[in-house]
Formats: C-alpha cells, structure tokens, sequence
C-alpha cells in the first residue's frame, strides 16, 4: 500500500526510524482476538492503548492502523503542544467553571507529563517548553484574550499573561506582532516523532499494532467485528481513535465538520531568524478567523501554517485526497508567509503538505459510544488543538474501554453527538459561503475597514477555530 502522506514531519520520523533499524509492524492478515480492538494509531489511539495496558496489563489490545503510526493529522500538525487554557470559555459553558477549571488544569499537567514520558522511554522528540504567544497583528485582533485572562483572574488562576508590542515582537519573531497574550504551559515538539516514539512504547508494552490495515467494516456487536482488508479482529470493546475519518459514521458526522489545515517549512534561515531574534521554541498564533501560525525548528527552518476553513472541505464524511499530500493552496500560504516573514520568505519552501482538522461547534472533543452501544467508543472534535488533550483523551478512552466509573468517564465532556452542522449538501454549500466571508473578514481587519454584514453573520455560524472569533465567545487555541 502506497503512503497517504508524508508531512516534513513524518519524513524526518521515518529517516529516524530507519537509521535506527525500528522494525515496521506488519498489516493483518487472517483472524484474530482481542479483548480491545483500537482503530487508529495517533495520539489518541496509542495513548489510549498504553493507557489501558497501565491500568489491565493483562489485557489484550489490538491497534490498527491504515497507513502508518504517525502519519495522520498526529504527523502533519504545527508541532505546538498547548493546554486547554485558552478555551476556558468554551469549557465553562459545557462543564461549569469548577470543572473547566479542572480540566484545564490537567490539561496543562499533560504538556509536561508528556515530556516527562518521553525523556522516560528516551522518545527524542524535539521538546522545548518556551511557551505559546497569542498574538495579534490587526486592531481587529488585539485583546481577543481580555475576555479569557479576566474570567480566569476571578478563579484565582492567571496562565495568560497580556503581553505588549515590543514583548510580542522579541519574542515571536516578526514586527507584525502588536501586542499578544503568553502561556507559559506549552511546549514545542515534532509531532511525528512523539508519535513513532509512542508506537515504540506501544509495542514493548505487549500492545500488537498492524499497520498498513485500513478498517473497511465495523459490526458492532458482542463481540464487535472489525473486517480488514486481509483480516478480521473479533473484540469485546472498541474504541475509535480515527478523529477527522471517523466522519464516515453519520452519528458522528452531524457532531464535526472536517476542514484542511495548510502548512509550509522553509529551507534553513538560521541568520534570518538570529536577526529576528527568535531563538527559542516558542509558538505563535495570530488572532485572524482563519488564523496562521508559526514556529521554528531544531534546524531553524520556519513552520508556517494556515489552519482552520483554508482549503477544501470533505463531502459527506468521505475524508480522502482532498486532505492528503502537498498543499493545493501552496502559493497564497507562501504569500501570507512573506507578508509576516519578508526576511524569510526569500530563502524558499522546502515542503508544504495539509491535513484534515475535525472541528466541534464549541472547539471542544466529544466522547461517547457509537449507537448508544457501550462497547465502541469514540473521541472527535479537537478542534486543532489535539497533541496534549490526546493525552487526557487516552485516559477518557481507556476508562470508558476498562467501563470504569471515574472523573473522567463523568466530565461532561463525554456526551452524546448533537446535529451541530447540516447535512449535504447544505453542509457543503454552507462551509464554502462562510469560508469565503471569513476570508473577506480578515481581509478587512488587516485593512483596518469595518467587516461586511455577510462577514459577520457567517462568524456567528463558523464553528470553533484554531484561535478565538470575537463574536463567538468560545477562545480556542491551534495545536
């Protein structure tokens, strides 16, 4: 089977791999058993395997994965692994404030509990805890976390700081910050290379992984069956880890919508970014609808991404080409690159890829059971805000899987789907009217014009972003 993609990312991982001689795990061939079946081998899956194995190492777990570990949205995202903090607003709504504050609160202790496990297990995973800058480059944009950082400060908790222009500049890199919001909690990482390394715990952990094994059916009954190309995995519990492709059930299609993310990485500029003084790990959002985002690498090249309704749309939960391979939107992301970087921009794009972002109306992940069934669990929506919260996931999974009855298997996080988003082709014609009125938005911020009328009543029907809309009154943070 040829890959799906290769995200700069998942090329150094694989490199990585090879120099190392990781044996690759084999896709499934014939019958099997299981105890619990995982569909799926990123963030979510494998934390969920390991996670199920620490509390029942005596249980039999079974992860598949279509392509490679790695090589989906957990091996193509910018690489910044932040809290929920940020989302406060969206979390007290669901879950109240005492439980948005909790929850908020692990989440941060899952950056550096994923550090933690990596320097544990070894995992070389490019890991620098420098922080996470909300930033602002229009009027439009600045003070979007006001709102955050106050309702926090009544709580008695402050993991925002408001930071000013020159603050915002010295630290993220470019003179079009004019001021921003830091978070201390978040770090950056290469994604795939978290990824590759959770696989290798996965396996020394007993847990049996084939990849190449795409999942064609799933009946679900007692035991479940999982059809394979070439095989066919009886299990007592399943849990679907497949975030954006698990779209292709309609219960759970009606809860997300599956949009592109945009990414591009440079050539070196290691003089370019001296000058700038960007020397460190920090991550850098902007405040825009469809927001851009940006980062450096151990080689000191620039990330460069555009999350969010940037490109095409997937139509009736078939997530396929539309999300895979280089970026169909290569020139206007290099453009919008250039116009923060111009230094930069000159020393060229090595790659750019894109990747499918499951977005929640509230930017928030559901979790609950397919058909009311309580032997196959999902988790979707992350919003793009996915490598810590997957942390916290795989203990939300693991405890649904093992029917624990705990804080997490009781957060209110864990509900049932709701109809957030029409069905198509209203879906489909809808996300192209709002992509479009988005576009025009942030085109008037950063002309410093009043947006249109269109613009704004398409804010108020646009789900949860990458960063917050100042109408939505749900802040969201990009992964």
């Amino acid at each position: 089977m040829q890959p799906f993609s290769r995200s700069f990312w998942l090329d150094e991982a694989l490199a990585d791999d090879e120099a190392n001689e990781v044996a690759p795990a084999p896709a499934l061939e014939g019958e099997t058993r299981a105890d619990i079946c995982i569909v799926g081998g990123g963030y979510t899956g494998l934390w969920t395997a390991l996670d199920i194995k620490a509390f029942e190492p005596a249980a039999d777990v079974v992860l598949i994965e279509k392509d490679l570990c790695g090589s989906g949205a957990s091996g193509r995202n910018a690489g910044m692994m932040l809290s929920l903090w940020a989302k406060y607003g969206s979390l007290a709504k669901i879950c109240g404030n005492e439980e948005a504050l909790r929850i908020a609160t692990a989440s941060a202790e899952s950056v550096t509990d994923i550090m933690q496990f990596c320097e544990d297990h070894q995992i070389d995973a490019d890991i620098r805890y420098d922080g996470w800058l909300w930033a602002a480059t229009n009027s439009a944009q600045h003070g979007l976390w006001r709102e955050t950082i106050d309702s926090l400060s009544l709580h008695g908790v402050s993991p925002l700081t408001e930071w000013d222009a020159e603050q915002a500049v010295a630290r993220g890199g470019t003179a079009a910050h004019i001021g921003g919001a830091f978070e201390r909690h978040a770090a950056r990482v290469q994604p795939a290379s978290l990824a590759r390394g959770l696989r290798r715990v996965a396996l020394e952990n007993g847990i049996k992984i084939y990849e190449n094994t795409p999942l064609e059916s799933l009946e679900n009954g007692v035991p479940a069956v999982i059809k394979t190309p070439r095989g066919r995995i009886r299990a007592d519990r399943v849990v679907l880890a497949m975030n954006a492709w698990a779209s292709r059930w309609a219960e759970i299609r009606k809860s997300i919508v599956v949009v592109t993310g945009d990414a591009l990485v440079t050539n070196p500029v290691p003089e370019q970014l001296d000058a700038l003084g960007w020397r460190d790990g920090v991550g850098v959002s902007d405040g825009r609808t469809l927001v851009e985002y940006y980062r450096t690498t151990r080689d000191r090249r620039l990330m460069f991404g555009k999350g969010g309704m940037s490109g095409t749309f997937s139509f009736g939960g078939n997530v396929g080409a539309e999300v895979e391979g280089a970026s169909a939107f290569g020139a206007p992301l290099f453009e919008a690159m250039e116009k923060t970087f111009p230094t930069i921009a000159e020393a060229g794009v090595h790659k750019t890829w894109r990747g499918p972002i499951d977005r929640s109306a509230e930017g928030l992940p559901r979790f609950w059971n397919l058909d009311g069934k309580e032997n196959v669990s999902y988790a979707v929506g992350f919003s793009g805000n996915g490598i810590g919260p997957c942390h916290l996931a795989g203990r939300i999974l693991a405890a649904m899987a093992l029917e624990k009855r705990d804080e997490w298997t009781e957060c209110p996080l864990v509900r049932p789907a709701e109809r957030s988003f029409p069905p198509e082709p209203f879906r489909m014609i809808g996300s192209k009217l709002i992509r479009s009125a988005l576009l025009a938005k942030d085109a008037a911020d950063d002309e410093g014009r009043p947006p249109s009328f269109a613009a704004k009543l398409a804010m108020r029907f646009a789900p949860a972003g990458l960063s917050p809309f100042e109408s939505s009154g749900a802040p969201d943070a990009l992964e």
